[in-house]
């Protein structure tokens, strides 16, 4: 072993100055070494698309080979630079079988270097896209599950939009789930399908769908009037729901007997043609509807047809506000029978409106004629000289325009400004005007609190006359306000009826009750 304090000086340098030349000489005599190459390009590309990829290498060799290469194994291209530090630039036609990993591989002078790796991913466009539905075709019951997908024929890495009445729904899927449907959801869908690379989008859009929400059919309810055809009479026979979605069946049935069946399309309702015999018990007739997944029947109505007869007459009643403030009068036309009248009312022998009053170009001449019940009661809403006068109704079967005419006697309604001045100077706020019963509910209930307050008399003196005894108390004078005060409210009322409703008017009326004998008019 050499130890190293007994070198001598100029020895060591030698050495020194032998290994370094060696270094140099061997770097000298070695090939350049250049650096890592760079290659560029695109992390996706739409299919059937071309794309470049480009790879630079320095170097002071030349010429310098680059190679593409996919997946380390597949040699995609060679490009040969003849003058160095050259760009190498690879377009390729994208296809199914792009995708993978790209590298590229240069050689210069001797030396192979690799590039950094990049991964192709491969996007196809959609197309064929369209919406299908479950159930199908699109149609479901209210409250049940509807389902709706976008399908594409091809495509990868889509994203989806869904629009609804043309409108943007906020949702990021294939599919619409309705768990619960209802009308509201019913309406026109399509969808969207796209696909982005590089900030372009490609899409494919669908067609529309239109989705149908049923409304289950309520119960069916039934009616008919009577009308005349030649010399024989027909009823018109209607049956209808208020809710429900058509396409539904309307039978009718008369006395179980099914006569007829008719497919309502557009609507809720059907109509249906009887013989119809007046004065005759013609059945009881009832409405089927049917849908795919209801059944269900009307009430019974019975098809006897009972013709105007009898007795006719008017009953008057004056209306007053909370004010006692006389506010309208009403008169009600009262019929002993008759399934289908048709009534008309008379003012000083006229017709009321008459076809002056009817005339379209002053529809607003007297606005304080309404009627209701179907001109079975007429209301007098603006009591003056000019609505003062007699009024008598009439009544004739409304299937028959040459049917007799059965008239009331007249009822007189007078009311001036004198009177109404007189009333209203003459009645205060808390005095209501007399009032008489009408009906034989009004008269027991009249008779019971007549008798009740008879008894609460009674009993009262009797109270104070044994308070007298009992305590020797001086006698205390019933004029003088011991007995029971008469309220307004111990008085029976009649209590007409309303103006219309909502209208706050209290009805307490002063009537009188007419028994007019009743008379044909032909």
């Amino acid at each position: 072993m050499c130890q190293c304090s007994d070198m001598r000086p100029g020895v060591g340098l030698l050495i020194v100055v032998w290994v370094n030349c060696g270094v140099f000489w061997l770097n000298s005599a070695a090939p350049s070494r250049f650096p890592r190459p760079l290659l560029s390009g695109p992390d996706g590309a739409f299919l059937n698309s071309k794309v470049p990829f480009r790879c630079f290498a320095i170097s002071s060799s030349a010429p310098v080979m680059y190679q593409l290469m996919r997946n380390s194994s597949s040699l995609i291209s060679t490009l040969v630079d003849l003058k160095g530090n050259q760009t190498a630039q690879f377009t390729l036609k994208i296809t199914g079988a792009s995708g993978g990993s790209y590298r590229c591989v240069v050689t210069a002078g001797g030396r192979t270097r690799v590039s950094n790796e990049i991964k192709l991913t491969i996007v196809t466009p959609p197309s064929g896209t369209r919406v299908t539905s479950d159930p199908s075709p699109p149609v479901a019951f209210e409250g049940s599950r509807v389902v709706l997908s976008c399908n594409v024929s091809r495509g990868s890495h889509l994203s989806y939009t869904w629009f609804f009445n043309r409108r943007e729904v906020p949702h990021s899927g294939n599919k619409i789930v309705i768990e619960r449907a209802s009308p509201e959801h019913a309406g026109r869908y399509y969808c969207t399908a796209w696909s982005t690379v590089q900030n372009t989008r490609r899409f494919s859009t669908s067609t529309e769908v239109k989705v149908t929400i049923k409304a289950f059919i309520s119960k069916p309810k039934i009616s008919f009037f009577l009308f005349k055809d030649g010399t024989k009479y027909q009823a018109n026979v209607t049956c209808w729901s208020l809710k429900g979605s058509p396409p539904v069946n309307f039978s009718l049935y008369v006395d179980d007997r099914n006569i007829e069946t008719v497919t309502a399309t557009e609507s809720l309702a059907a109509w249906f043609q009887v013989d119809a015999f007046p004065g005759l018990d013609m059945g009881e007739a009832r409405c089927r509807v049917k849908t795919e997944l209801q059944e269900m029947m009307s009430e019974p109505v019975s098809l006897e047809v009972v013709p105007v007869g009898g007795n006719v007459k008017v009953e008057l009643t004056y209306l007053y506000t909370a004010k006692a403030k006389l506010a309208a009068a009403t008169l009600r036309c009262h019929l002993s029978r008759g399934t289908f009248p048709h009534i008309s009312w008379l003012l000083n022998g006229s017709a009321v409106p008459s076809e002056s009053w009817a005339n379209p170009q002053t529809p607003l001449l007297l606005p304080h004629f309404n009627f209701y019940d179907q001109r079975q009661t007429l209301i007098l809403t603006k009591l003056g000289p000019e609505g003062s006068g007699y009024y008598r109704c009439r009544a004739r079967n409304s299937y028959d325009d040459s049917a007799p005419w059965l008239e009331s006697s007249s009822v007189l309604v007078q009311v001036t400004d004198k009177i109404l001045n007189s009333f209203l100077e003459g009645t205060s706020p808390t005095e209501l005007p007399p009032v008489c019963p009408t009906s034989p509910t009004d008269i027991i209930v009249v008779t019971f609190s007549c008798f009740f307050a008879l008894m609460l008399g009674v009993g009262s003196v009797f109270l104070i006359k044994m308070l007298e005894h009992n305590q020797a108390l001086t006698s205390i004078s019933l004029e003088n306000g011991a007995a029971w005060p008469q309220r307004a409210e111990d008085s029976p009322r009649f209590t007409g009826r309303p103006l219309s409703p909502g209208q706050g008017v209290r009805l307490n009326a002063g009537c009188y009750k007419q028994e007019p004998e009743s008379h044909a008019v032909h």
